[in-house]
């Protein structure tokens, strides 16, 4: 008789933790500190507990979840979008931590093989350098957006110096960044490829390689689905509605629309000669952009998969 997998539902916030162990009907709640983390685990064990589900909650996670490895648990991190959605889709619109728990537990359930990246503590920890210097630049965006509004002198100085600090912070970020997947030879590929196509910076680089994994290890429509860059049909009976993007990563999304904007426009002649009949065809050029990104998923996905560098002859066809 196979072994059953046994899972229990986590919902972590900053001070405890909600859990649920659903085909028992067990609950419990522990704190945030060692001796919650101790009373946890020992009562996961105490159930036989094998799989432990949560969402992604600020960071706040991932004490949790390596406490939880540690100890031998196998540990999921799941999208809260998702989460919300199949309570929604259940019809369970009350939320609490408790409810949220035995939600997650349902989850784990009923889609016991997806809903989670794969654990992978290098690149892990080069998505929470790429998040902080991303919070950074958005930072140092806004220093010099008030720049712009003729302050007074003071103001000004005191702009200045944050923006020299501003950037010295980021640049031991990026050296840090490139360390980091350096020291890594998959990673260290996977960079060298998505780097070899025209037009892309080494954030842009960077932020591939961290926030999607699964590039190059699935189809084409789901890498594209995954970066929120698919139109989905908006269709009824006899009424053809207008197509729109929805979901998928909106940071990486977010990253990746103003280096694709000047990889279509200028640097890189696939995607500009694509950009180019796009327009010729009435394309809004805001949607010629995302099918550009869309175009470039694709290729890079293509390009990992087969582990080669860029090959416009490739590319364009």
């Amino acid at each position: 008789m196979p072994h059953e997998t046994r899972v229990v539902g986590i919902d972590v916030a900053k001070s405890k933790v909600d859990s649920c162990i659903r085909s028992e009907g067990l609950r419990m709640a522990a704190a945030s500190t060692p001796e919650g983390e101790a009373e946890l685990l020992a009562w996961l064990r105490a159930n036989r507990v094998s799989r432990a589900v949560m969402e992604a909650s600020g960071g706040y996670e991932r004490r949790w979840a390596e406490a939880l490895r540690a100890a031998g648990f196998e540990v999921r991190v799941v999208d809260p979008k998702r989460i919300r959605h199949f309570a929604r889709a259940a019809g369970r619109l009350a939320k609490n931590d408790p409810i949220d728990a035995e939600t997650i537990a349902r989850f784990a359930e009923a889609f016991p093989d997806g809903g989670a990246e794969p654990h992978d503590p290098a690149r892990e920890e080069i998505d929470r350098l790429v998040q902080a210097r991303t919070a950074l630049k958005d930072v140092e965006d806004r220093i010099k957006q008030q720049g712009e509004h003729r302050p007074p002198a003071l103001v000004v100085a005191a702009l200045r110096a944050v923006a020299r600090t501003m950037r010295a912070e980021l640049r031991k970020l990026d050296a840090a960044i490139a360390a980091k997947i350096k020291a890594r030879p998959s990673l260290a590929r996977r960079a060298e490829i998505i780097d070899s196509v025209p037009g892309l910076a080494d954030q842009t680089v960077a932020g591939l390689t961290a926030w999607l994994p699964e590039l190059g290890h699935i189809t084409n429509e789901a890498a594209a689905a995954l970066v929120g860059a698919a139109p989905y049909d908006d269709d009824s009976g006899g009424r053809k509605g207008q197509r729109h993007i929805k979901g998928g990563r909106r940071k990486l999304r977010n990253l990746l629309y103003m280096p694709v904007m000047g990889a279509a426009t200028q640097h890189n002649p696939v995607l500009k000669a694509y950009y180019q009949r796009l327009i010729a065809r009435g394309k809004e050029p805001k949607v010629a952009i995302i099918a550009c990104m869309r175009k470039l998923i694709v290729i890079l996905n293509i390009m990992l998969a087969r582990d080669e560098t860029w090959n416009p002859a490739r590319a364009a066809a």
